[in-house]
């Protein structure tokens, strides 16, 4: 295992400068000939308590994109977690490689990895993994969650992950429409994994008329038929006059190729990083005038679940309590954006900051 921390002096550009940038506190590299592992675990920021967040598994192109992923998707734990009332900081993990090479002593061997930090990182399901998955992660580490319930865990957290979108949705709907109705709206979920899956049910109970797209065509299928949701092309959604674009697969899908062809009134989805350029695509869409439910705030629902889960207090109807309050905290961000007159992303940044500052000022970093 080789650790990378953070230096004062760095080379723009290079890993070190990456993990400066962004104010990362740890990245670990993870490697296993034996087994084929190659993994990062990026840890963000302790102070609200160990980085909790989940691992996921994908056959990045190169390595620097999987480091930056992993940076991304650390940094926005943080923020996820201080948004939502957690006791917990900011860590992420991917894995390099097809799924497919998944076993047992794969596994297990991350396991013993996520072990040697101590605590400091705690691991959870995310894309390509399964709550099977952290079963054999948990044989040799007691710092995961998301375990199935026939474990003692609190099972796949997807449904709650999607009432928080949907909760996040109604509150961008309120700010856009005057409203949070969201009967008769149209809106296009990109994705129907398994969070894009229930939100689209949510949705549809709801009456709202929904379009969805993957590039998984029996999904696509599966869900249309269960849901009466039309099929788009995934070529074209960004195309397709909606009152809301739900992004719910990957990040980065709003991006200098697709801003300017949204026809909408809000963005609010599941994906994680929706902002290719944060900083930038921001600014463009309040220019727009289109409505941005960062996807931090209202995709918290996950964590909320497994962190009721590692903490050992779970009780689902807390636990979707809890997610309900997106809705609140989602529409006092949307005021304070347009109070201040910055972009939401930017808006929600600062109030997790904000909370992390202020505990900071009384507890030492886990």
């Amino acid at each position: 295992m080789l650790e990378i921390k953070a230096s004062e002096t760095v080379r723009e550009g290079s890993i070190f400068g990456q993990i400066t940038t962004m104010d990362h506190e740890q990245l670990v590299l993870c490697h296993d000939e034996a087994t084929g592992l190659k993994a990062l675990i990026g840890i963000h920021n302790t102070i609200l308590g160990p980085a909790l967040g989940g691992t996921r598994m994908w056959p990045y192109a190169t390595e620097e994109e999987a480091i930056t992923d992993v940076l991304r998707l650390s940094r926005g734990m943080t923020f996820k977690n201080s948004l939502a009332g957690l006791n917990l900081g900011g860590g992420k993990a991917v894995i390099i490689g097809d799924p497919k090479l998944k076993n047992e002593a794969f596994l297990r061997r991350f396991g013993r990895f996520v072990e040697s930090l101590g605590g400091r990182y705690v691991t959870a399901e995310d894309v390509n993994m399964k709550t099977s998955d952290m079963e054999y992660i948990a044989m040799e580490t007691r710092h995961v969650t998301g375990l199935p319930q026939v474990k003692g865990g609190a099972g796949d957290p997807s449904p709650v992950t999607a009432f928080g979108v949907y909760m996040g949705m109604k509150a961008a709907a309120k700010k856009a429409f005057g409203s949070d109705s969201l009967n008769k709206k149209k809106i296009g979920v990109q994705g129907v994994g398994q969070v894009g899956k229930y939100l689209i049910e949510y949705l549809v109970k709801e009456g709202a008329e929904v379009m969805i797209t993957d590039i998984f065509e029996d999904k696509l299928k599966e869900v249309a038929n269960a849901t009466g949701a039309t099929v788009v092309d995934p070529n074209v959604i960004y195309d397709m006059p909606m009152d809301i674009y739900a992004p719910c697969a990957l990040g980065a899908t709003i991006n200098d190729d697709t801003i300017d062809r949204l026809k909408c009134a809000v963005v609010a989805g599941g994906a994680n990083n929706q902002l290719k350029d944060e900083a930038k695509h921001g600014k463009i869409l309040m220019d727009k005038g289109i409505v941005y439910a960062p996807d931090f705030l209202i995709n918290a629902g996950g964590v909320i679940n497994v962190g009721a889960e590692y903490f050992g207090d779970y009780h689902k109807d807390i636990v979707f309590a809890q997610t309900e309050k997106i809705f609140d905290t989602c529409l006092m961000i949307l005021e304070k954006a347009e109070n201040e007159q910055i972009p939401s992303q930017q808006a929600a940044i600062a109030a997790a900051k904000e909370r992390i500052e202020a505990i900071g000022r009384v507890k030492l970093p886990f």
